[in-house]
């Protein structure tokens, strides 16, 4: 990316490559390994034009692919005048456009092994919702994972660099923050949960200079006083994950968290290389329960695992009736290339896979209806993704972007993209619930 003009225009360039970074990207220090050049203008001189002018003609020499955006997009004709090539021109702050745009001339490798934003219809984050990315890497070693090898172990950012972007991102309109990272219960362990020094709080945290630890629990207890939504994803059942759920039922961070479970089955887990303490967990989620009734679990588990058998298959079943899930995604096991799970004995024939995986679901789909049947007549708060005529459509703080349920409201046509109003529940299906704004 070449960035002119002035510090606001800094602001969009760090924006877009934040986005761009959670979308599996990564950045090139020089033309010569770029798939794609990103050239963000300023209009606001004479002299700043032709700079523009000058930049994008350097990157089109160097590269030949390139995309423009910032405040000299608004003179669209003029730059292809100079420059018909260019792939796409977009204006100051259309975030959206810009990476739909480097989408197109570079599409991601996604891949549900290794990328953190769901490969199912990835589409364009809106601007009221972001992901912020708080580590990179793991420690695990899952043996049908591949991640530590591609990305290596854990390196957690410094959370007033975390603290920074998201008041950055809410100020420039995201409601929610949806953390994303490899092990996000691991947090700052890299770090060894040193404390770090918050210049300044910030007008939006209306919080005093202090000093913050680098340390999950801290980290979602300072994002709920900066954002109206936190959402926890890719959370590992540690022991200290407990200190978050009172944190839920104050109302500072949503009562959602995404555990990738994976499977139940002791024998399974341990092929795996995963925790294999199915009971305990049983027993925590009744805990978090009695905190934080509402909470919402989202789990993502691995049918057809080497050397998984009937009875293991069984007992994953059994345990989800127990653990009545809110939210569960299904994988059918497939080899990865580097992945020590491709040298286990006793591989499952696809067929028997295609059985199992369509048996969860419809247990998984069984357990959802029931659960949302139960939320007919109550009310909850709903962020607005997208308003037509008559309608709305949002989501509660069950759902997550992409991967979860919706909620259809009717006579909802007055709100925006954003929004965050209170819903009444008149009916559900499997997945999504329909209900009608509240009025006062």
């Amino acid at each position: 990316m070449v960035s002119l003009g002035c510090p606001k225009n800094l602001v969009d360039s760090e924006r877009i490559l934040t986005q761009l970074r959670a979308d599996g990207y990564q950045m090139s220090p020089d033309y010569a390994g770029a798939d794609v050049v990103l050239v963000n203008t300023c209009g606001f001189l004479d002299s700043a034009k032709e700079e523009s002018l000058e930049a994008i003609g350097e990157a089109i020499a160097e590269n030949g692919r390139v995309i423009v955006t910032g405040c000299m997009g608004k003179e669209a004709d003029v730059i292809r005048a100079r420059f018909p090539n260019v792939l796409a021109i977009t204006g100051a702050h259309e975030y959206e456009q810009v990476v739909e745009a480097v989408h197109e001339a570079a599409p991601a490798n996604l891949s549900p092994y290794i990328d953190l934003i769901p490969d199912a219809g990835l589409k364009l984050t809106p601007r009221h919702y972001s992901y912020l990315k708080i580590s990179e890497g793991c420690n695990h070693r899952c043996s049908f994972c591949i991640i530590p090898s591609l990305r290596g172990d854990l390196v957690s950012r410094r959370p007033d660099a975390i603290l920074r972007e998201a008041e950055k991102l809410v100020a420039a309109g995201t409601r929610e923050l949806l953390v994303i990272s490899q092990d996000t219960s691991a947090y700052g362990l890299d770090l060894r949960h040193a404390s770090y020094p918050v210049k300044s709080g910030g007008p939006l945290s209306g919080q005093a200079p202090r000093d913050v630890r680098a340390h999950m629990t801290d980290l979602a207890r300072e994002l709920g006083r900066i954002a109206p939504w936190v959402r926890l994803h890719y959370v590992y059942p540690y022991p200290h994950v407990d200190q978050v759920i009172p944190l839920m039922a104050e109302g500072l961070v949503l009562p959602y968290l995404d555990i990738p479970f994976q499977h139940a089955a002791p024998n399974v887990l341990r092929a795996m290389k995963r925790p294999a303490n199915d009971a305990k967990v049983l027993a925590r989620l009744r805990g978090w329960r009695e905190i934080c009734p509402d909470i919402a679990i989202r789990s993502t588990f691995v049918v057809g695992f080497p050397g998984e058998t009937e009875a293991d298959f069984e007992y994953l079943l059994e345990w989800l009736d127990e653990a009545q899930l809110d939210r569960v995604g299904a994988f059918r096991f497939e080899p990865v290339e580097g992945a020590s799970a491709n040298a286990l004995p006793n591989p499952v024939p696809e067929e028997v896979k295609e059985e199992r995986y369509a048996r969860i679901m419809e247990k998984t789909a069984a357990i959802s209806a029931a659960k949302l049947q139960a939320k007919i007549g109550r009310s909850f708060d709903v962020i607005i993704d997208a308003v037509g005529d008559e309608g709305a459509t949002g989501r509660s703080y069950a759902d997550a972007p992409e991967i979860d349920g919706e909620v259809h409201l009717r006579d909802a046509g007055h709100l925006n993209e954003g929004d965050i109003v209170r819903v009444t529940i008149e009916d559900a299906d499997e997945h999504d619930l329909f209900g009608v704004p509240v009025t006062n």
